[in-house]
């Protein structure tokens, strides 16, 4: 196994478990919002909807840096 493969592999599961923890997430959006009139109180996170906040930037992060490196690493051969 090449470095490229696993990176590979490594972008492509980051990016299916980032679009779950990202349609997980629940957000009191009626139809109003899409009006300019949300109606929302803001509110923090806690528990679950916290750690899913958190996996969801650990995730994006994973993403953005297997990419970065399938980028830079081949120029590096």
């Amino acid at each position: 196994m090449n470095i490229d493969y696993i990176l590979q592999i490594i972008t492509i599961v980051s990016a299916i478990l980032m679009i779950l923890a990202i349609l997980l997430q629940q957000r009191g959006a009626s139809l109003g919002a899409g009006f300019g009139s949300s109606g929302e109180l803001f509110t923090t996170r806690r528990g679950i909807d916290k750690n899913l906040f958190e996996v969801t930037i650990i995730l994006s992060v994973i993403f953005v840096l297997s990419i970065l490196a399938g980028l830079i690493l081949p120029a590096f051969k």
